[in-house]
């Protein structure tokens, strides 16, 4: 069996000496599509960072390893990081408008990758950039690509983002919130390149979200955070079909149905909210907010087999058909 191309094994990120990020394992295999999700706050972001060596001055990576297609990222050097992103692992930043050149047009900044890192003359390279940016939804790509960002909505930004990430057709894509602003429309034809890239070129897509109707179009696994530590893991399959964590469950019991039976009906919500990191309660990071928790919550439940394939960290597995 071949290994994972990604493969995040105890990795561990503090800020200030308090853990963001903490005893994270997962992997993703190539032509998969593995989602990491969670609210705002539960440490995906951060994960994703640590992966691609970008993490913010105050954050270090305390513990535990990355691995891309077997070579340890923690031991190489910020050359050999740089020669790697872009060409092996590419991301889809949240903030498009903030990760652009405002002084280049965005061909160029897209053509730019093809020039580094696949040694592409500058004729070829920019046609292949229009290319791209008619994949990811952009009308007159020809004249959009002699735009700056400033010229463009924030929808047309984070498809030349995206555009950006997958135009060296790397082994890696870590796709944050990727879809976020745009339409319904515009989405889908996103999603849909992405299931074609995974497909035709083997990429291994790390996908973080909080859209859990994205997941079940879209992933292979999902992977569900919170309080910096993961919780749940699974075929999406079989997550959807039944939880083994509370967490897991309210998350889902949030989503509209499709049948249109809760129309006019406010929709649940999870009390409370994540806490600030390094100030989480004793033992399960949940139980402030967990309609299950007791006395037994105030030790830390581990990542243990929940069935096959499945994994959850949750002292009450076997009450939590309990919840509505």
């Amino acid at each position: 069996m071949a290994a994972p191309v990604l493969s995040v094994d105890g990795l561990r990120v503090a800020i200030n000496g308090k853990a963001v990020v903490d005893d994270v394992s997962l992997s993703v295999d190539a032509g998969k599509i593995v989602s990491l999700v969670g609210e705002s706050g539960c440490g995906k972001s951060m994960t994703a960072f640590a992966v691609m060596g970008l993490l913010p001055p105050a954050a270090s990576v305390a513990g535990g390893s990355v691995l891309l297609n077997g070579r340890d990222l923690s031991r190489l050097g910020r050359g050999a990081l740089m020669g790697l992103r872009g060409s092996e692992m590419s991301m889809i930043f949240q903030e498009p408008v903030a990760s652009l050149n405002p002084l280049m047009p965005v061909g160029r900044q897209i053509a730019e990758s093809l020039l580094v890192h696949r040694r592409l003359g500058r004729k070829q390279a920019w046609h292949q950039a229009i290319a791209m940016l008619e994949d990811v939804g952009i009308p007159e790509p020809a004249m959009r690509a002699r735009q700056y960002p400033f010229e463009l909505s924030g929808g047309m930004c984070q498809r030349v983002m995206i555009a950006m990430a997958l135009i060296t057709r790397p082994r890696l894509l870590i796709a944050d919130e990727p879809t976020t602003a745009l339409d319904v429309t515009i989405q889908a034809q996103i999603l849909e390149l992405m299931k074609r890239l995974r497909s035709e070129t083997g990429t291994a897509i790390l996908l973080i979200t909080h859209d859990m109707g994205v997941v079940a179009d879209i992933a292979d696994r999902v992977a569900v955070m919170y309080g910096g530590r993961i919780v749940e893991d699974g075929g999406v399959e079989a997550i959807f079909q039944e939880q083994k964590h509370p967490y897991t469950r309210l998350l889902l019991s949030t989503i509209p149905r499709l049948d249109g039976s809760d129309v006019g009906q406010l929709l649940p919500t999870i009390r409370g909210m994540v806490p600030d990191a390094g100030s989480w309660p004793p033992g399960c990071r949940f139980s402030t907010r967990c309609p299950l928790a007791d006395e037994d919550c105030r030790q830390v439940p581990l990542l243990e087999a929940a069935g096959q394939d499945r994994s959850a960290a949750c002292w009450h597995q076997d009450r939590i058909g309990r919840l509505a």
